[in-house]
């Protein structure tokens, strides 16, 4: 029996949790799987922007070299305070993500069981997810990236930092030179990559997830013959999947919104996305192309780290997703 002094009430407690559920689900395995991934997510930056090739080794080398393993995790407090702000607020992505989801199900729209209706619902839960929480989200991956990508900013401005500045002095450098609309620097690049990028990651773990024995109430059932795994396994399963796959189906325009917001930054002339997507590809000498291979190789930088990643913070944040969701729904009522 709960004392009469005690200011803590299980039950009260347990109603809030199942009343939050997905927010409480979404926000602990975000920041598990954030921290996990940040330094892949780091070099990937690094390794965008660079214009010769290197391993991965190396480069991860040369960064604790010079900066130390802080260089891994430069910035990383922006994705965790994205994180808490965009997940624990009624625009946030699992949240839309699940209501826009059960919207369609009381509405019996898209609702047989199949792949094909649990992916389409999937992905357009996804889609109105990511493009809401893109206004919120934009201004943070951008200081991030400033963060992740100070020196070789410092390096195009001609200029030699033997500290980089603070992630605030990063914000108030940004909002010195441009203003408030500084902090949406390639905001366009930014939504499209962020609507279609988690409306293909749905869509693929929610067609996964249909296919690996999971019905439309939610309920996991047995795994499928061609893939006879412990049931426990296919939330990693499908969420690396669809992390690897979605992110390599974008990965060029996330190439591009990083080269055009490093060079706004670093105050060189402005490029659009298809004038850096062809320099990208083609080099900067017009008269002088690079083979296509080559240019297509250069786009595709830094993908194997970015796959790693992926597969590490998609696999855990679905993994922990579930393990949080089925503790609650077990909860004493």
């Amino acid at each position: 029996m709960r004392s009469s002094n005690s200011l803590y009430d299980p039950q009260a407690f347990n109603d809030a949790l199942r009343r939050n559920k997905a927010v409480v689900c979404a926000l602990s395995a975000s920041y598990i799987s954030t921290f996990a991934g940040y330094p892949l997510d780091s070099l990937k930056s690094r390794l965008q922007t660079i214009k010769t090739p290197i391993t991965v080794p190396k480069l991860a080398a040369i960064v604790y070299r010079e900066e130390g393993i802080k260089g891994f995790y430069r910035g990383l407090w922006i994705p965790l305070i994205t994180i808490s702000f965009v997940r624990t607020s009624c625009a946030a992505s699992f949240t839309i993500y699940t209501r826009t989801k059960e919207l369609a199900s009381r509405h019996d729209f898209l609702n047989r069981s199949s792949a094909l209706d649990a992916a389409l619902v999937g992905g357009m839960a996804g889609a109105m997810a990511g493009s809401l929480i893109s206004f919120g989200s934009a201004p943070f991956e951008l200081v991030k990236v400033r963060r992740q990508l100070e020196y070789s900013i410092a390096q195009a401005r001609g200029l030699h930092i033997e500290k980089p500045p603070g992630t605030l002095d990063a914000v108030r450098e940004i909002f010195r030179v441009n203003g408030i609309k500084g902090l949406y620097t390639g905001f366009r690049l930014h939504f499209i990559r962020d609507t279609s990028g988690t409306a293909l990651y749905f869509m693929e773990y929610d067609g996964m997830r249909h296919l690996l024995g999971r019905d439309r109430s939610g309920e996991q059932g047995a795994t499928p013959p061609w893939l006879p795994i412990h049931s426990s396994l296919v939330p990693f399963v499908c969420g690396s999947f669809a992390g690897v796959t979605s992110w390599a189906l974008i990965y060029p325009l996330d190439v591009v919104k990083t080269k055009v917001q490093q060079r706004a930054l670093a105050g060189e002339r402005y490029r659009g996305p298809f004038e850096t997507l062809s320099r990208l590809i083609k080099g900067p000498d017009p008269n002088n192309p690079k083979p296509l291979l080559a240019g297509v190789t250069r786009i595709y930088r830094g993908l194997g780290v970015s796959a790693l990643r992926s597969i590490t913070t998609h696999g855990l944040l679905w993994t922990f997703f579930d393990l949080v969701s089925n503790y609650i729904d077990a909860l004493p009522q």
